[in-house]
């Protein structure tokens, strides 16, 4: 019923149309890794505010102290995530998940992890026993979309993000993802569309206005990208947007010119 994993060109494929679009919600703006973790698209789980090595430290004594509790050991999973220690994020939460198997939150935390390190089946499947149909969590529904789209599963992706924006109409990180998966089915243009939906929402994270920003370069519009990349942001960040929206578009030129050319199987 699943695809496999294992066709590499298929997902070198897929990996050069998410590279330009690896924002979503994920990190901070100005601040991004070209990581695996960037293609899942808005996983709707939000580290502590504390600066991360910190805040990994503080949960690790947290965690050390009593391992076997469930809510130290889903905010270390999340101070790992946080500083890129993504398999680390995924064997922590994995044997909580074994002492704790009801716990939706800490099953929520672990199938995100295993989205960031990859794992997007196994990913999927932990994320479906997070919630259920009868008390259904958008932000799953949402993070379930992300996955499907890493599997190539593009239009039962989007029914899960309609599900989701059922719950919370014209949620932003939603739409986002949504915009992702447009993207990956090569339709920028609706992309776009639904990128300036999420952007003028009231309360709309900075970083859907940057994603927005990447399709529109995409699309060719580099003037009004940078633009974009730039609007609202202190000088310093608004530079370093920009330095990553020319990075992600040069990297999308040259996936293009790849793909003229042998195979890639990475």
């Amino acid at each position: 019923m699943h695809p496999s994993l294992s066709r590499p060109l298929r997902l070198s494929r897929l990996r050069a149309v998410t590279a330009v679009s690896a924002v979503l919600l994920l990190g901070l703006c100005g601040c991004q890794t070209d990581g695996l973790s960037d293609i899942t698209g808005s996983l709707g789980d939000k580290v502590d505010k504390v600066a991360p090595a910190k805040s990994l430290e503080f949960y690790q004594e947290r965690h050390r102290a009593n391992p076997d509790d469930a809510e130290a050991a889903l905010n270390y999973g999340k101070a790992l995530r946080s500083t890129g220690q993504r398999s680390q994020a995924v064997a922590v939460l994995e044997q909580a998940t074994i002492a704790h198997p009801a716990d939706k939150a800490l099953l929520a935390g672990y199938g995100r992890a295993l989205a960031d390190n990859g794992n997007f089946q196994q990913a999927f499947e932990v994320l479906g026993r997070a919630h259920t149909p009868e008390d259904p969590d958008w932000r799953i529904l949402s993070a379930q979309g992300a996955v499907l789209d890493q599997l190539g599963r593009g239009e039962e992706a989007r029914q899960y993000y309609a599900s989701a924006l059922r719950i919370v109409p014209d949620e932003p990180s939603v739409l986002s993802n949504l915009a992702l998966s447009y993207v990956l089915s090569k339709d920028l243009a609706k992309a776009e569309e639904t990128l300036r939906h999420a952007n003028s929402r009231a309360g709309a994270d900075p970083r859907v206005r940057l994603n927005l920003a990447l399709v529109v370069g995409l699309r060719g519009h580099m003037a009004e990208a940078e633009s974009l990349a730039k609007e609202g942001r202190p000088p310093e960040e608004a530079a370093a947007n920009v330095a990553y929206l020319r990075r992600m578009l040069a990297k999308q030129a040259a996936a293009k010119t790849g793909s003229s050319g042998a195979a890639r199987t990475d």
